[in-house]
């Protein structure tokens, strides 16, 4: 089940999960959607070096080390936007941290979907594809793997709404199963 804009305001004062820092809480208006919340970009970027002599291999444990290893970082501020250029792929991250913790039996539990936003998408900026699922127990910024498919240049400023939350119950108590990617501080994940 999707929660409502006032079901996640409700959720969040009864501390089933977090989203923070947070821009209002006027259901009927941003960052609320009627059943989403949209978050805004952080400041870091990650721009993958092009031509970097590796091929990645995912046997190998340790993506975040080596997506941090192999790439440039930009910081962007409101005079120094990104430009993300077309056909270019960039790893960022959400200004806000989420906290979907795992409660204890008779608690609801949640998670989400973090999805783009039409804005964006009709701009030709897909803005978190193929892994959408925040699940139960995460806690963090979210990452967003980004691509500008459009023909043009885009401008990317920290505090932008850059995608949408959708946050659904889960159904059971679910057991823990951290990953590399839970308690991450920045785009590439948990850096060693």
């Amino acid at each position: 089940m999707i929660l409502s804009n006032q079901a996640i305001l409700d959720a969040m004062d009864q501390g089933a999960f977090s989203i923070a820092p947070i821009e209002g809480r006027d259901p009927s208006s941003a960052p609320f959607n009627a059943s989403a919340i949209d978050l805004r970009l952080g400041t870091e970027v990650l721009i993958p070096k092009k031509n970097y002599p590796v091929a990645i291999d995912l046997r190998n444990p340790g993506i975040a080390g080596f997506l941090h290893q192999i790439s440039d970082r930009f910081t962007m501020n409101d005079h120094q936007p990104f430009t993300l250029e077309k056909n270019e792929f960039v790893v960022t991250n959400t200004l806000e941290r989420v906290s979907f913790p795992i409660r204890e039996e008779g608690q609801q539990c949640y998670s989400a979907r973090v999805e783009g936003k039409s804005s964006l998408a009709r701009c030709g900026i897909l803005v978190h594809f193929t892994a959408p699922t925040i699940h139960a127990g995460f806690e963090g910024p979210i990452t967003l793997e980004m691509i500008n498919m459009s023909a043009h240049s885009f401008l990317l400023f920290p505090g932008m709404y850059i995608c949408q939350l959708i946050i659904e119950e889960v159904r059971g108590l679910p057991i823990a199963a951290p990953n590399q990617f839970s308690g991450q501080t920045g785009p590439a994940g948990i850096v060693p």
